[in-house]
């Protein structure tokens, strides 16, 4: 049973701000809903006031700027799986939101509530880890810039200030020899698992210039996995590929996966060293696949 609460409807960031301000912990911001209502109904938490920031203009955009996407914080996961930019510029990203949650999630859920409410169970922050994403916050006397490393705290939390809000969040363009693979294993509604990797190729394309590991929904927040990255950074393709079950393996016991209803502990740990085998290999086909569209080895 859903308790009563007021509703406040801002128009500006700086009157949202100024709300959560005043009226501190007994206050929520509003955005989608889909996990904060569906919390309340079942008496988890209560807010006295839920502050709807829906009506505030521009937090729906995505663009490109200065090389990097910016994608506003209101922007729905359906709109984010349809975005013809993010289609174009990081498939990625798109088919990650096209698999969120379930098709009323994807309606009405936004990707800064996502963020913001920091379920342990969801797609987009393991993927954002992986691409260097930057957050950013706003409140009236202000606002910040937050690296992605820095923004989980834990399950449920983040470090976002009382009065703060999540407006936007900007994802560094790839290089174009590149390659970004986003896998997620569950058999329920939430994923049990899930794996963002970048890997960025030399010139020639026969080595790793850089890679990028993220591993989430196995613990309490998603994480950056820099020892498995070691292993396969400034190898030759090739070598790389032999070494991706190791840093697997490494990505497992450093992920923080914890036992409860989607698995094991070593079950996930297990489940996380076969999906970066097999996100390596897809990174390194789409990196093969461009070079071939660029005008590189026709074999």
């Amino acid at each position: 049973m859903l308790k009563r609460f007021r509703l406040e409807e801002p128009e500006t960031v700086k009157e949202t701000s100024e709300l959560l301000a005043r009226y501190g912990e007994s206050a929520r911001i509003y955005a989608g809903g889909t996990e904060l209502l569906l919390a309340m109904k079942e008496g988890l938490i209560h807010y006295e006031r839920l502050v709807n920031i829906k009506k505030i203009p521009i937090l729906d955009e995505v663009r490109v700027n200065d090389g990097a996407i910016h994608i506003g914080a209101l922007s729905t996961h359906r709109r984010l799986a349809g975005s013809q930019l993010l289609r174009e510029r990081l498939p990625a990203f798109a088919q990650m939101e096209e698999n969120v949650a379930n098709i009323r999630v994807r309606e009405v859920g936004t990707i800064g509530g996502n963020l913001s409410f920091a379920e342990p169970h969801a797609d987009p922050g393991t993927l954002l880890l992986a691409l260097g994403a930057k957050l950013v916050a706003e409140k009236a006397t202000g606002k910040r810039e937050i690296p992605i490393e820095r923004f989980f705290v834990g399950a449920y939390e983040t470090c976002l200030e009382q009065d703060e809000v999540l407006t936007g969040i900007g994802v560094p363009v790839p290089p174009a020899r590149s390659g970004v693979v986003y896998l997620k294993f569950g058999y329920l509604e939430r994923p049990s698992v899930g794996l963002g990797l970048l890997l960025a190729f030399d010139n020639d394309g026969k080595s790793i210039a850089d890679a990028r590991v993220a591993v989430g929904c196995v613990g309490p927040a998603p994480k950056r996995i820099e020892e498995a990255e070691a292993l396969l950074k400034g190898k030759s393709v090739r070598d790389a590929s032999q070494a991706a079950g190791k840093a697997g393996e490494i990505a497992g016991r450093a992920s923080e996966a914890i036992s409860d209803l989607h698995g094991s502990q070593e079950y996930k740990e297990h489940i996380v060293q076969v999906l970066l085998s097999r996100a390596f290999q897809q990174a390194s086909e789409q990196h093969a696949s461009a070079g071939k569209g660029r005008g590189g080895s026709h074999g």
